[in-house]
């Protein structure tokens, strides 16, 4: 083979071999993407069910409250009856 053949034969192969290591990272970009796009789903949706479970302990919390509410209320009433009683046979 002449040179200038040699050197036109390498460079070719120069050029296919450089196409394959080209082709190849854009696939593994592609996939890391992929991959990257479903864990950041998966962290959202994990962040909506905490958020939701946090929704739902605060309600709990706060119908709690409201029968603690209902029952001071209850037993200031019954604590106001008392007195009035008292006081009307104290003054009488």
């Amino acid at each position: 083979m002449s040179r200038p053949m040699l050197l036109v034969f390498l460079l070719i192969i120069l050029i296919i071999t450089s196409q394959f290591e080209w082709r190849q990272p854009l696939v593994n970009d592609i996939d890391t993407a992929s991959r990257e796009a479903q864990k950041q789903q998966q962290i959202s949706q994990r962040e909506e069910n905490v958020k939701e479970k946090i929704i739902l302990s605060q309600e709990k919390n706060i119908q709690r409250l409201n029968e603690l509410i209902r029952s001071l209320r209850g037993q200031l009433q019954h604590c106001r009856n008392n007195n009035e009683t008292f006081n009307g046979t104290f003054s009488s």
